[in-house]
């Protein structure tokens, strides 16, 4: 029969547990379990649990009548009832060790916990610091089996005192937590004693203190000790060697021991000094004052310096503030100590004046940042800024001023004052930038001039002629008027003439300009719109071509002089004008056109459009605008 039952076991492959609670209809009700672990039916009375408990209810009749039934007690599985109760064990294993001479085994405290919720069992070795033994979870928490006939450890096998086999290891419980205890005495188990636990006989032996070798010496310094111990003589001092190359000025603190007359020297670090923290310049020795003859070239790296190379030691004498001492090649000036030095050289030496001497460097003052001599290139900010940064940025601009006056362009006729009769009939157009306080001069070609015509200066800040390289003045919309003479590096120009827009900006803005600069506009607008018929005879006299240009503008004026054309036919071509030249292109001339409905399929229009174009497929819209004007 126990060969069946073994051999039953090991055919099973499952080992869940059954289900004892369910939901029908939405509510909980509780199931009793038909089959255990694996599925073996279980041995129960065949009695339904009404029936049980109306026996174990069960009394005599009294006189009164059957008593009240007691209502029956609940069913709670074994995972409710148990959980999260679980019995710990202290025990410990021993380990071999065959490689090692100091040790032959080792003792390996471990906690074993019992789960009685499903009666898995987990061994934990406490993690020790710095030990080189992988520890913490020795075995997972599973069921561990008893025997080799398929058991498993029940709480029933544990208790204190005995020995327990898992997977080839022998554990010794020792003892157990106090919940334990009572767990398994309140289910009739009787516990053994407790037993002490076992100690790693190389651990302890590490814990032992090292034994410390003192070897005898024939000198006494006991009563030396006694005497000075714990007497220091502090002083503050620093080491100048601004001297040399790379050379700063730095503080110390001398320490002098009274108790073998030995001499310390410390280094003060300061935040952000940028050197390593090395507490120590000089570690605590004798130092030598003079040396014999003879001991010059005593190789002191590599020796120690004893009484037959030295004639004399530093004392405490030779340590006195105000004076300036050499150690090792340094030479300390002294410029305080402490309260407990100025006693013991009153009391020793009695010297009572040791004032503390101020050796602070006063800062000099501050070097006024001057900027180099302008070189021509550039605007003066800019060629600034590369002395304010190792990357210069571009200066701050306006952003108001030039969002504000975006596109808006004042232009000016201008006439060069030159000696040379070749430049008299030179004109020039100045346009000047409001977002920018930027000038532009462009020259407007003429055929057969001999002067080739276009951009003449780009646009850049112009510079006052009286005006100095550190605090340049500029030319401002104000210094642009009928008259005024605008001298642009080393060149003289001459206002002419202005368009329309420089007399409503400048009556809108009349603040900014004077009254005879602004009369002067007005008084030049108001001739030009009255021309003189004898200047316009002279004028057709003189070019063919110009009259032939003027009666073909006279004859569009006089045809088109119903035609719905919008009035800012000018205003619609200077926008597309960047540089004020007077020039658009060809394409960008028609597109124009086409927006304001010109008519330039007519045939005098094609005509005017012919004598108004330019090489390089531009069209001067200047004399274009003429014949929409009136």
């Amino acid at each position: 029969m126990p060969s069946l039952n073994v051999g039953k076991l090991l055919d099973k492959t499952a080992f869940h547990r059954s289900q004892t609670l369910s939901y029908r209809n939405g509510y909980a009700i509780v199931r009793r379990p038909t089959v255990g672990i694996g599925g073996d039916r279980l041995q129960f009375n065949q009695l339904s649990q009404a029936e049980l408990d109306e026996l174990a209810s069960k009394a005599p009749v009294l006189t009164y009548g059957q008593p009240k039934q007691a209502p029956p007690a609940d069913f709670i599985p074994a995972h409710v009832a148990f959980d999260k109760k679980v019995l710990k064990f202290d025990a410990y294993f021993q380990e071999d060790v065959p490689m090692s001479t100091e040790e032959q085994y080792r003792i390996r405290q471990v906690n074993i916990y019992y789960y009685l919720e499903d009666d898995s069992m987990s061994v934990i070795e406490p993690v020790v610091e710095n030990s080189g033994i992988l520890q913490g979870k020795l075995i997972k928490r599973q069921r561990l089996a008893k025997n080799d006939r398929g058991d498993h450890y029940h709480w029933k096998d544990l208790n204190r005192g005995i020995n327990i086999t898992i997977y080839g290891k022998t554990f010794r419980v020792v003892d157990c937590d106090q919940f334990t205890q009572v767990f398994l005495e309140s289910q009739g188990i009787e516990l053994n004693p407790p037993e002490k636990m076992a100690l790693d006989p190389y651990t302890e032996l590490r814990k032992q203190p090292l034994r410390k070798y003192v070897t005898p010496s024939d000198f006494d310094q006991l009563k030396q000790f006694l005497t000075f111990d714990k007497q220091v003589l502090r002083f503050y001092a620093i080491w100048d060697d601004t001297d040399s190359m790379y050379g700063e000025c730095r503080t110390y603190i001398i320490h002098y021991y009274l108790m073998d007359d030995t001499v310390e020297i410390r280094e003060v670090h300061e935040r952000n000094d940028g050197r390593d923290p090395f507490p120590l310049l000089m570690n605590r020795q004798r130092v030598p004052k003079v040396l014999v003859e003879n001991a010059k070239n005593f190789p002191q790296c590599v020796l120690e310096i004893s009484d037959q190379e030295v004639l004399e030691w530093y004392t405490a004498k030779d340590f006195i503030v105000g004076k300036s001492l050499t150690i090792l090649g340094r030479t300390f000036f002294i410029y305080d100590c402490d309260p407990f030095t100025r006693r013991y050289y009153k009391e020793k030496f009695g010297i009572t004046d040791l004032p503390r001497i101020d050796v602070s460097k006063r800062e000099p003052p501050p070097v006024k940042q001057e900027l180099p001599p302008y070189n021509g290139f550039g605007l003066v900010e800019d060629s600034a800024q590369n002395c304010f940064a190792l990357i210069p940025k571009a200066p701050k601009k306006d952003v108001i001023k030039m969002l504000v006056n975006d596109n808006k362009v004042l232009r000016y006729l201008a006439v060069l004052e030159s000696p040379i009769p070749e430049d008299k009939d030179r004109r020039f157009v100045f346009s000047y930038f409001l977002a920018t306080d930027m000038i532009s001069i462009f020259e407007p070609p003429v055929r057969n001039s001999g002067i080739i015509g276009g951009k003449y200066l780009g646009r850049t800040k112009v510079v006052k002629p009286y005006s100095t390289v550190d605090n340049p003045v500029y030319y401002g919309p104000s210094d642009f008027f009928i008259g005024a003479v605008i001298e642009v590096f080393g060149h003289r120009f001459i206002i002419l003439d202005t368009d329309e827009y420089v007399l409503k900006y400048m009556e809108s803005n009349a603040a900014q300009y004077s009254p005879e600069a602004l009369a002067s506009i007005q008084n030049h607008v108001r001739k030009r719109e009255a021309p003189a018929p004898e200047a316009e005879s002279k004028q057709t006299e003189k070019d063919p071509g110009v009259q032939e240009l003027e009666a073909l503008i006279d004859t569009i004026q006089k045809q088109l002089k119903d035609h719905s054309c919008k009035d800012n036919i000018r205003e619609a071509f200077q926008i597309y004008d960047k540089e004020a030249s007077g020039y658009v292109d060809r394409d960008m001339f028609f597109k124009i056109c086409e927006s304001l409905n010109v008519p330039v399929d007519d045939s005098l229009v094609k005509e005017l459009i012919r004598m108004c174009s330019h090489g390089e497929g531009k069209i001067n819209y200047y004399n274009f605008v003429r014949a929409f004007s009136n």
